[in-house]
């Protein structure tokens, strides 16, 4: 499975090379990530809960870096398993300015197996596609948080104000994650025709199981 694309940040590439270094910022916006900590030079391990249909578990995965070319490029190695199955790859990563905004090209060769590959590759793919967009987005939110300061609290001398950086937003909930994984399946296995009939009738079925909650009360 290939999984490659690009993405425009805008911020300086310092910035976007400092967050892609940084494991609490991955920690954040990797869905479904419970941990993911340095455990050597470049080298980095964490979980994963991941759900790709009914398939779902966690995914223990190690990561290492190598050939790194502060801030332009790196090349990764990763290697994951768990009760899903396994995961394992290479890809590059590389960025590159652009009109003060930086473009993030992203390349990885991943071979997947066990009980996660049972559920078929178009499934499979979708999933995929999920969670780099909502990583990506979400990466987009932590880079602005650094480097758009708040407007800043007044300094303890009675100065002027000192810019603080915003709070951090959070990883997707399961929950979200969830509602886009569905979102791209329909996308992608789902006539644009039928869409429309499809999430009425999705719709009907929610309704009607609010109804019967509501008069259970």
């Amino acid at each position: 499975m290939k999984i490659q694309g690009e993405h425009v940040f805008d911020a300086p590439r310092d910035a976007v090379w400092e967050a892609v270094l940084d494991p609490d910022v991955l920690t954040r916006v990797l869905p479904g990530c419970e941990d993911f900590h340095e455990v050597g030079e470049n080298e980095y391990e964490g979980v994963l809960k991941i759900k790709v249909g009914p398939v779902q578990g966690k995914f223990n995965g190690k990561v290492r870096l190598s050939d790194l070319h502060p801030p332009v490029s790196y090349h990764l190695d990763l290697d994951g398993k768990g009760a899903p199955g396994f995961v394992n790859g290479k890809g590059e990563l590389k960025l590159a300015d652009e009109g003060g905004k930086t473009r993030l090209h992203y390349e990885v060769d991943a071979k997947v197996g066990g009980r996660i590959a049972s559920v078929g590759q178009r499934l499979l793919d979708s999933t995929t596609r999920v969670i780099t967009r909502q990583a990506l987005e979400g990466l987009e939110k932590q880079i602005a948080a650094r480097t758009s300061p708040s407007a800043g609290s007044e300094s303890e001398d009675g100065g002027a104000s000192v810019p603080t950086p915003a709070p951090a937003p959070a990883a997707p909930s399961q929950s979200e994650f969830a509602a886009e994984v569905a979102k791209g399946v329909v996308a992608d296995l789902i006539p644009p025709e039928r869409r429309p009939l499809v999430i009425g009738v999705a719709a009907a079925i929610v309704l009607a199981i609010v109804l019967l909650a509501m008069r259970g009360c």
